[in-house]
């Protein structure tokens, strides 16, 4: 701290007015903001590798000679162990992304123009920013290889997968793993690898246009590996139709810069990098998380097993030893899906043979025709009260009714009339104004209890309503959302009817 001070000083010809360490993350490197009284402000980094230093000294001053949005480097001590670079602010991309995060995914307009602007900009670095580039000043390593891919296999084994004492072959798993590497570096390039692309390494400016930092781990290498590891980073939930459109976005910024592959050879060389990226951060997050003991890198261990186990449900990779090993992996108790339903065990749990609590005074209980036929199938509907409650085709006489019309109406405001409560525009006006949110908090009590009733008592139906004024926002949101909430918590069939906008959909039971 105190020679950062001294760099400060000899720079600015004055010691710093405020010094302030900035939260650090997977790095052991340090940083500080540094303001002089007038309230302008530096950063200032403190590294335990003078050759990272100098990747990055270098790079910074390579990308700026080539109009790229970095930091530029103000001063560097004479041993190069601390520097003091530009600052570009407090807000980072991650930062403006918090909403969309917290909302399981749902990110709004201007959060998905923020992606788009940035994932824009991906191809630029890699392409423009690697001409002229003198890859010798990359650290730890110039270029992408073999050994490089191998190591990263190694490190989720030993870091990650070794910890579960998940039984394995080593040897055959390692000869998957080389035949992965072999299929990772098939196709020469001449690109900047970015390696640490992630919205934590993107700044903000007050227009809201990105810049970019920690780039001094980048290398030679293929493209594909910044957008993988940038639209798979687990924690931040982008949905699958979000996903989609960035990496169109992508794929027309760079051609742009260079001749690209057909999209279906592009998208298939992404998915396997989509593996490996996976594999990658898990021995990262094992590392950070089970050894080190770092809460952030413990809790962002299930989001990644989830993004792999949708991704083995997905895809088809030819690698069938690594294949069994992930799938088993995916499947150990530490990382079930959380929530499942404590009523079944094989199958349905439909009656139990004493739910009742029987007083010796009463006698012994007495069951209606329907106890115990079971499964139970819940059926949910939105409706417009302008045309009357659904119809209930059972011949139980219906069920739960709720009336979504005291909760704020985006059918009020221009911008939504033509929308659903199943579009995220509508989703996300619903969700901060909140109201909708703790409706169904109430809701959910009521439901979660008789649905877990009717699964002891083994019944086979049971219907829930939402109506509102027209059965476009406020019902559809509510009903799509208890649906997904029940069939997720209980594993039972759902059957959804969005009546006034035709749509029926049905969530199998698991």
């Amino acid at each position: 701290m105190q020679l950062l001070r001294q760099l400060y000083t000899s720079h600015f010809g004055k010691a710093p007015a405020s010094i302030e360490a900035l939260a650090g993350a997977g790095s052991n490197r340090a940083y500080y903001r540094l303001g002089n009284s007038d309230g302008e402000t530096v950063i200032g980094v403190v590294g335990t590798s003078r050759d990272e230093n100098d990747a990055f000294i270098y790079l910074s001053g390579h990308f700026r000679k080539r109009k790229l949005p970095v930091p530029d480097v103000i001063a560097v001590s004479e041993d190069r162990m601390r520097y003091l670079q530009k600052d570009l602010g407090k807000e980072s991309l991650f930062d403006a992304l918090k909403g969309g995060r917290e909302a399981g995914g749902r990110y709004n307009l201007k959060e998905q123009n923020l992606l788009v602007e940035t994932i824009r900009q991906l191809p630029n670095f890699q392409i423009r920013g690697a001409r002229g580039l003198d890859w010798s000043y990359c650290y730890p390593q110039p270029e992408f290889n073999e050994e490089n891919v191998l190591f990263d296999l190694n490190y989720f084994k030993y870091c990650f997968l070794k910890p579960t004492d998940l039984d394995f072959h080593e040897l055959k798993l390692e000869a998957n793993f080389r035949l992965m590497a072999k299929d990772l570096l098939a196709e020469p390039t001449d690109s900047f690898m970015y390696r640490d692309f992630q919205a934590r390494n993107v700044m903000l400016d007050k227009e809201g246009k990105p810049s970019f930092i920690d780039f001094q781990g980048g290398r030679k290498g293929p493209y594909y590996y910044d957008l993988a590891s940038f639209l798979w980073q687990a924690s931040a939930r982008y949905p699958d139709k979000l996903r989609r459109k960035l990496i169109y976005e992508y794929y027309y910024s760079l051609k742009q810069f260079t001749e690209v592959p057909s999209k279906r050879h592009f998208v298939e060389r992404l998915s396997l990098f989509v593996l490996f990226r996976t594999l990658q951060v898990l021995g990262a997050y094992g590392y950070r998380g089970y050894f080190e003991r770092k809460q952030h890198f413990i809790d962002s261990i299930p989001p990644a097993i989830d993004n792999l186990r949708r991704m083995l449900a997905a895809e088809n990779f030819h690698y069938p030893y690594l294949m069994d090993v992930l799938s088993r992996l995916t499947q150990l108790p530490q990382f079930e899906v959380k929530d499942e339903p404590k009523q079944r065990t094989d199958g349905y749990r439909t009656t139990d043979s004493n739910i009742y609590q029987a007083h010796s005074n009463d006698g012994p209980a007495t069951f209606s025709k329907y106890d115990g036929k079971g499964p139970l199938v819940v059926r949910v509907f939105s409706f417009s009260y302008r045309k009357g409650i659904p119809d209930d085709e059972s011949g139980n006489g219906g069920g739960y009714v709720f009336d979504c019309r005291s909760t704020h109406n985006p059918g009020r405001y221009e911008p939504y009339k033509k929308l659903t409560g199943l579009d995220e525009p509508v989703i996300r006006f619903l969700e901060d104004d909140g109201e909708i949110v703790t409706f169904l908090g109430h809701v959910y009590q009521l439901a979660d209890a008789h649905v877990a009733r009717y699964l002891q008592r083994g019944f086979t139906d049971l219907m829930f309503s939402f109506g509102c004024t027209g059965g476009q926002h406020r019902s559809v949101y509510s009903a799509q959302h208890l649906a997904e909430h029940l069939n997720k918590k209980f594993g039972i069939e759902v059957r959804i009817c969005h009546r006034e906008q035709g749509i029926n959909q049905i969530l199998p039971a698991r």
